[in-house]
């Protein structure tokens, strides 16, 4: 695979990498449907828009609470 491509899919690790937090933090997140996940074969994958989308939308939550 090209290293210049960027990833559409993430694993559950590596979004919890990706937000700092651990897995088991992610997880009941993802299964709750708060961040978008789809299924393939055995595995649940994350994609990035959704994890971008998740962070966007707490980021909107906190601003309210602010306010």
């Amino acid at each position: 695979m090209n290293g210049n491509r960027r990833k559409l899919l993430l694993t559950m690790e590596e979004l919890a990498d990706m937000l700092g937090l651990s897995r088991g933090t992610v997880y009941p997140i993802v299964m709750s449907g708060r961040i978008a996940s789809i299924k393939i074969g055995k595995s649940r994958r994350v994609p990035i828009s959704a994890a971008e989308e998740y962070i966007q939308e707490l980021l909107q939550e906190q601003g309210a609470e602010r306010a």
